[in-house]
């Protein structure tokens, strides 16, 4: 007999956010890899064909790639902003300095 406990399947909504939150914890590995790439390519026995700016190049491009990814990530996983109502002083409170009483 089946359980009448949780649902079976997540809300959409909690869902795509754990999947948001899957895709921010793999990020680090795939900066690593990105960072690896160019020494696991590299043929230890010749001479580099690709000069020092092309390495710095592309450096910067994936550091600003994953800066990107990391921001939009981010964006996605903030917290809904709600509408609060304004806040009011408490009764009996006067705004601004109390009168001096004679």
């Amino acid at each position: 007999m089946k359980s009448p406990g949780r649902p079976v399947f997540l809300e959409r909504d909690l869902y795509r956010r754990r999947r948001v939150i899957d895709a921010a914890k793999l990020l680090p590995i795939l900066g690593l890899a990105l960072f690896l790439l160019p020494v696991l390519t590299m043929d230890l026995g010749q001479p580099a064909h690709v000069s020092t700016s092309g390495r710095l190049i592309y450096f910067f491009s994936v550091w600003f790639f994953l800066i990107a990814i990391a921001f939009v990530l981010s964006r996605w996983l903030r917290p809904e902003v709600t509408a609060r109502a304004p806040e009011t002083e408490p009764r009996g409170e006067a705004k601004g300095p109390a009168a001096p009483e004679s």
